[in-house]
């Protein structure tokens, strides 16, 4: 039997989303998702595709080995469980990847060691991807593990646009440099953008805006990223959920100094107290735009500083590039508020930039197309698909040696 069959887990801090996919057939078999791990009330939802059958449940899940066998459990109950010959290999979304994975990669000993070497630059994610591998290989150990890494669509930047202005030395011995984040999205996005227009990812130039909770925007020159928002860690670019995105330096030091505050704490001030939730108190754009209907000037604040920065990188990347065919909308944010995609190409109508309000009001899950007819470039909205971006590359690593 040829196994054709990709499970991809994205193994976060307190979550497991997952889903298994037939990669021949192109079709999704499973989705799922893990909440809530090691805390008194779970939660679990299973959903088999074929059927649209749902499975709910909330209970103690003391960790992510005893998440991943409820997982396995599922599976099974719907005749798709771990064992299955069809199965080729598990996916695993890894955020940090350095400079050593530029592609998807076969777990060993020495990946899982490299992994882990990365802790110091990813330290809220990679601890949690490698948890999430051990205990699939603990569970599958003869099933090939394939990591595919956030940051390694962004490996192509050249190092004008990678190295920071530091001293080398110093940069080389810490690893400093900027890695970029969001990489399967901005992959995927980038390559769906092209075909959207009828053409090849290499003879396109893509601005590819992934606004979420999370958001990083990137520069994608015939289908090699060139430039990206998010740095060393997923903090620097646009401005997030509850992460402030760029900021002087300056203002660490100030606030250790005169605010007397701890490392700690400013890393939890800029990365969980920021952005949106800490501009206005609210990091749910529905909610904000909610609140800017009823007159919330503090709401209306913090949307138009948001703004201003994804206009600021909309800007910088159309001279990055130098021609530019398309922008493209992606992610939570990005995909459903038509609001945001409006005001962000607003007054750029000299880049060619704009869209039609009809075109624009219009919800689908499809990529689409929002621009008026006559724009120089297309303004898209595509949505993102990064489960299926990890698992068809990790089918194409492994599928062959599994027919």
């Amino acid at each position: 039997m040829t196994a054709t069959r990709v499970l991809v887990l994205n193994s976060g801090s307190s979550s497991v989303k997952y889903q298994l996919l037939d990669m021949a057939a192109g079709t999704r078999l499973a989705v799922g998702l893990v909440e809530r791990i090691g805390e008194e009330t779970s939660r679990f939802k299973h959903t088999h595709v074929d059927t649209d059958a749902v499975r709910e449940w909330t209970g103690p899940i003391p960790d992510h080995e005893a998440a991943l066998k409820a997982v396995a459990e599922e599976l099974t109950r719907d005749g798709l469980g771990l064992d299955s010959p069809e199965l080729a290999a598990i996916g695993h979304r890894v955020v940090h990847g350095g400079k050593t994975f530029t592609a998807p990669t076969v777990i060993d000993d020495a990946v899982l060691a490299e992994i882990e070497r990365l802790i110091p630059v990813a330290p809220l994610h990679n601890p949690a991807n490698l948890v999430g591998i051990r205990t699939a290989m603990a569970l599958r150990p003869d099933l090939p593990q394939v990591a595919v890494f956030d940051t390694a669509f962004h490996t192509t930047m050249p190092e004008s646009a990678a190295r920071y202005a530091i001293d080398v030395a110093t940069a080389d011995a810490y690893r400093i440099r900027r890695y970029g984040f969001h990489g399967t999205s901005h992959a995927y996005v980038s390559r769906a953008t092209a075909k959207l227009l009828g053409k090849a990812p290499e003879d396109v130039n893509v601005i590819v805006l992934h606004l979420g909770n999370g958001a990083s925007a990137s520069a994608v020159r015939g289908g090699r990223c060139v430039d990206t928002s998010m740095g060393l860690t997923p903090l620097e670019g646009l401005v997030m959920g509850t992460r402030s995105g760029d900021l002087d330096p300056a203002v660490i030091f100030h606030l250790m100094r005169v605010g007397e505050m701890s490392t700690d704490e400013i890393d939890t001030l800029l990365n969980k107290k920021s952005g949106l939730i800490g501009l206005c108190g609210d990091n749910d754009m529905r909610e904000i735009r909610r609140r800017i209907d009823e007159g919330d000037e503090q709401a209306e604040l913090a949307f138009d500083i948001y703004i201003h920065r994804l206009k600021k990188y909309i800007g910088a990347y159309c001279a990055v590039l130098g021609r530019v065919d398309a922008v493209a909308f992606t992610a939570g944010v990005g995909e459903n508020a038509s609001a945001v995609r409006e005001a962000a190409v607003t007054g750029l109508e000299l880049l060619g930039l704009g869209v039609d309000g009809a075109l624009n009001a219009v919800r689908s899950d499809e990529p689409r197309l929002i621009s008026p007819a006559s724009a120089r470039v297309a303004v898209a909205v595509v949505p993102t698909d990064e489960e299926l971006e990890i698992a068809t590359q990790t089918y194409a690593l492994v599928g062959n040696s599994n027919a």
